[in-house]
């Protein structure tokens, strides 16, 4: 079980058109790909999020050499190494050890976190509402009718990135043209403060089909989130970015958010995200993954979910949905999962019961090495 070679796959696909939320445009999509395959040919694979130059290099020089003649077995102080060097690569070194001792044991990845709960997971169609053009708001309503008209039933849409006027159009078109059996999200990236978020109380009250508000303010704003959850009818949902399970504490403790949703990549590996899906079902909160920027990685957060006791004893209540992007991004085709009327059914197969798609990797494939 030791692992003899470290394959990387850096992808990059250049968008003909930018699309963007408040935080910018978006005008390429990128994703690194890791394969460990130990002497005995067992392979797993990971996922990276970062600056592609940089982290290629520093896995190439420094992570990748380090795994070499490890035992995959010892998952734990691997990932704790690789976090000192850098938080990201542990996540993706994380998933991909995960793979090699589900596969050692002749198990699916939920068979070895003690099997699943859900067979299907609901999943929500996630958009980048913003466009360089005058018609940002019109092309937005037309992608968003074509997702429901596809299946989806829940959707997020982005705020934050217009003035507040503007965006209040939007959405107020945005919410007239849909049926109400479609539940819609707001994510505004942290762009407001307290006074600002709380403009748009007038307009959510107008409407009984919401998910939730993600992150209106910066995370760290907690006695502001306290008071925001007070005055608006609607739940508050956020922490994508926050990376260890003490960062979720306060948020949790003085009841800031309703619904946490922590990213499997943007923690130090699978065993503190599990630990944060867990520590907030502990607390009573439901659990809604973040998972915009990998295909891998929101395997593994349906994976975790899959895995997870219900919030609510009510029977007609499904497990939180994980996030699904529907932008243009052919990497969310790597690890192919084909949503059917808004929901996912959870591989079985050993591992993590899917083969990446070569042709995407082949096509998109930047530059890469193999370390032996």
């Amino acid at each position: 079980m030791r692992i003899e070679r470290v394959e990387t796959y850096p992808l990059l696909y250049r968008l003909p058109e930018a699309y963007g939320d408040a935080n910018g445009y978006k005008r390429y999509r990128t994703t690194y790909l890791i394969r460990l395959i130990t002497r005995s040919g067992i392979d797993g694979w990971g996922e990276i999020l970062d600056w592609l130059p940089t982290l290629h290099v520093g896995f190439r020089e420094r992570i990748a050499p380090f795994l070499i003649g490890k035992k995959a077995t010892d998952r734990r102080t691997i990932t704790e190494v690789v976090n000192k060097w850098h938080q990201r690569s542990a996540a993706g070194v994380s998933m991909a050890l995960t793979e090699i001792i589900a596969k050692q044991a002749g198990l699916s990845v939920c068979e070895l976190w003690g099997g699943k709960v859900h067979g299907k997971i609901p999943v929500y169609a996630s958009f980048q509402s913003y466009r360089e053009t005058d018609d940002w708001a019109v092309r937005s309503l037309q992608q968003v009718t074509s997702q429901v008209e596809s299946g989806f039933k829940r959707i997020k849409v982005k705020i934050g990135g217009r003035t507040i006027r503007e965006d209040h159009k939007h959405i107020e078109a945005l919410m007239n043209s849909l049926c109400p059996d479609v539940c819609v999200a707001l994510d505004a990236n942290q762009s407001y403060d307290l006074a600002a978020a709380r403009d748009w109380e007038h307009l959510i009250s107008r409407y009984p089909n919401w998910m939730w508000l993600e992150e209106p303010m910066p995370m760290d704003r907690v006695v502001e989130y306290v008071r925001l959850r007070a005055a608006l009818p609607i739940p508050l949902a956020g922490g994508e970015n926050l990376v260890r399970c003490s960062e979720f504490l306060p948020l949790l403790h003085q009841g800031a958010i309703d619904i946490v949703q922590p990213d499997p990549m943007h923690t130090e590996g699978l065993d503190a995200y599990r630990c944060q899906v867990e520590l907030s079902r502990q607390f009573g909160y439901r659990v809604s993954p973040h998972a915009f920027d990998g295909s891998l990685s929101r395997l593994y957060a349906i994976f975790a979910q899959a895995c997870l006791p219900a919030w609510s004893k009510m029977q007609d209540q499904q497990i939180e949905p994980v996030e699904w992007d529907v932008m243009e991004n052919p990497f969310t085709h790597l690890f192919s999962l084909q949503p059917i009327q808004g929901e996912v059914i959870v591989p079985d197969g050993v591992g993590i019961g899917l083969e990446p798609n070569w042709e995407i990797i082949n096509a998109m494939h930047w530059d890469g090495h193999v370390f032996v």
